[in-house]
């Protein structure tokens, strides 16, 4: 389990999360940008606070669960998992490549560390779910199983079966954060399909549900531990975040969902992103 850190530490860590994202992408010529920039406060603070975790054992029989729903999202967590010291950090840029550990979507048996493997959208609550259910089978009570989320995703109607079967049964080991950036692969979210009210449709199945800025890190940290006092109710957390976030000329735009940059783009957002958005003079100007 990794010391904890500062929030300013924390902050640090998820811009070189982004840079690494935007290198790797490029490299890769292929791949989703929007996403991955966006949840990468969400991913630091998992692995460097939040998460039960031991990058040196990661088949540690007292770990949490982290299962990533919306698998085309994986860069951010295999940049987070380097950073964590899963895997050597120059693995990155293999990234969608033949024979890679690093595939577009994760695969549970090419890398340590995965819980699931996952490709269809739609299916990793379900998988959360029936984790947590063989935990309470077999009287675990220390362990949490944490599940990532896409807005768009909640489209699939295997999200709500296993939504009514976490209420139905008060999962309260589960803890959901669904990255609500308003947009998938077609346009806004509201426009391709409507989610609102989507808090009431959450807490009509039963669950307990947090709202927050998923680009703050100490929000999302403050809003899983109180995920975790929850005792009756499955826990929803409503991540609020920007998608594309860091990058000006991606933020916010939906055509950045699947699409990785170019070379030339590539170097305008490493560096917007080593200038922290031009509040930070570069080393190379």
């Amino acid at each position: 389990m990794p010391h904890k850190l500062s929030i300013k530490q924390l902050e640090e860590i998820a811009n070189d999360i982004r840079k690494d994202i935007i290198r790797m992408l490029e490299k890769a010529g292929s791949g989703h940008s929007a996403g991955p920039l966006g949840m990468a406060d969400i991913f630091t603070a998992l692995y460097f606070d939040v998460l039960k975790h031991d990058p040196k054992n990661p088949d540690w029989e007292d770990r949490d669960i982290l299962i990533l729903s919306n698998g085309h999202t994986v860069p951010v967590r295999y940049a987070t998992m380097a950073k964590a010291g899963y895997f050597p950090h120059n693995e990155l840029m293999t990234l969608r490549k033949f024979g890679s550990r690093l595939q577009g979507h994760p695969e549970r048996k090419r890398l340590p560390g995965l819980e699931s493997t996952s490709g269809p959208l739609g299916s990793g609550l379900s998988q959360a779910c029936g984790i947590a259910l063989a935990h309470r089978m077999d009287q675990i009570h220390h362990r949490w199983v944490y599940v990532v989320m896409g807005d768009g995703e909640t489209d699939e109607g295997n999200v709500w079966e296993a939504a009514m079967l976490a209420g139905a049964n008060h999962l309260s080991n589960v803890i959901a954060i669904i990255d609500r950036n308003n947009i998938q692969i077609d346009g806004p979210t509201e426009v391709v399909m409507p989610l609102e009210d989507y808090r009431a449709k959450w807490e009509a199945f039963g669950w307990h549900v947090l709202e927050i800025d998923g680009n703050n890190i100490e929000d999302v940290i403050d809003a899983c531990a109180m995920g975790r006092a929850i005792v009756e109710k499955p826990v929803m957390i409503l991540a609020h975040t920007v998608a594309g976030k860091g990058v000006d000329f991606m933020e916010y735009d939906f055509h950045w969902h699947g699409m990785p940059p170019n070379f030339e783009q590539a170097n305008k957002a490493l560096k917007e992103l080593r200038t922290l958005g031009g509040k930070i003079r570069s080393e190379h100007e």
